[in-house]
């Protein structure tokens, strides 16, 4: 609960301090693979999470 208060009150500053560190951390060509990856994961996760689902109404 406390987390999403937190990200909810974080303004424009903040959120572009957050994605300077990520960008020196990681550079910008390994952020778009970075994100890739990520959207396979979620992709991954809905089309289990929606197997499941299937499975438990038979």
């Amino acid at each position: 609960m406390e987390l999403s208060i937190l990200l909810f009150t974080m303004g424009g500053t903040e959120w572009l301090l957050i994605a300077l560190v990520v960008l020196l951390l990681f550079g910008g060509k390994k952020i778009p693979e970075l994100m890739k990856g990520l959207g396979k994961g979620i992709n991954e996760f809905k089309k289990g999470k929606n197997e499941s689902e299937d499975s438990s109404e038979k």
